[in-house]
């Protein structure tokens, strides 16, 4: 079994995942199950104080999202439809990450 340490800065924060197959070439597909870019800076305030989240909604609804601290800005990763073990940062259709900024839902 191969391992590669792959590294992924959040913010301020660095990250450490580990991939692993039975031969280099599927050691580097899992490593490219982790398609997503640092993330240097919140979208929305700039700030460098981001976190990864993981929460589920409805009891079934599995989410993971890149959070910023400061003003609770979120982007979220999405999977493919073909492949949910790979992983991605939403975009705009511009292409930049698709930060959305925290509203209070109401009561």
């Amino acid at each position: 079994m191969l391992q590669m340490m792959v590294s992924k800065r959040i913010g301020r924060r660095q990250f450490h995942f580990t991939v692993q197959g039975p031969n280099f070439h599927e050691v580097v597909a899992e490593y490219d199950r982790l398609s997503f870019p640092d993330v240097p800076k919140c979208g929305i305030c700039g700030s460098d104080n981001l976190d990864l989240t993981a929460r589920v909604a409805q009891d079934k609804f599995k989410y993971t999202s890149v959070k910023c601290i400061d003003c609770r800005a979120d982007v979220t990763f999405g999977k493919r439809q073909d492949d949910d073990q790979t992983v991605f940062l939403r975009k705009t259709e511009d292409g930049k990450l698709d930060w959305r900024a925290w509203e209070k839902a109401d009561k």
